[in-house]
């Protein structure tokens, strides 16, 4: 059985994906058709192991049609967690160059922690 869904095509079944087993545990096969692009369907298969659980309860849950939904929103929070992070660094790094205090030398920086936490240097 075969749906499309926001340009998408999931194959066999209510949930949209294809379930099949591997070594490593449950796995879920997508397929999808990207819109305005020439790209052809495209099927990936994922081994979720004991992650296959927290999908199994998303969809349970009623919150997500399918696994598919549910990979794709894990997607999303990572890509945001990324980002933020991503923002973070850049934060500090323009923090530290905007810093108006005088830059010390990196001999003079090592010591001073080897001092504070009772470092040896080696040499």
């Amino acid at each position: 059985m075969r749906m499309e869904t926001m340009g998408r095509t999931y194959a066999d079944g209510a949930r949209g994906g294809k379930r099949g087993g591997s070594a490593l545990g449950a796995s879920v096969t997508v397929s999808y058709t990207r819109r305005m692009t020439k790209a052809s369907p495209r099927t990936l298969t994922v081994s979720l192991g004991p992650q296959q659980k927290l999908v199994d309860e998303r969809l349970a849950s009623g919150a997500y049609a399918s696994d598919s939904e549910v990979v794709r929103a894990g997607l999303r929070a990572l890509e945001r967690e990324e980002t933020a992070l991503d923002e973070a660094l850049r934060r500090m790094v323009q923090e530290a160059l905007d810093d108006p205090r005088p830059s010390i030398p990196i001999e003079e920086a090592f010591e001073r922690l080897r001092a504070k936490h009772g470092l040896r240097a080696k040499r």
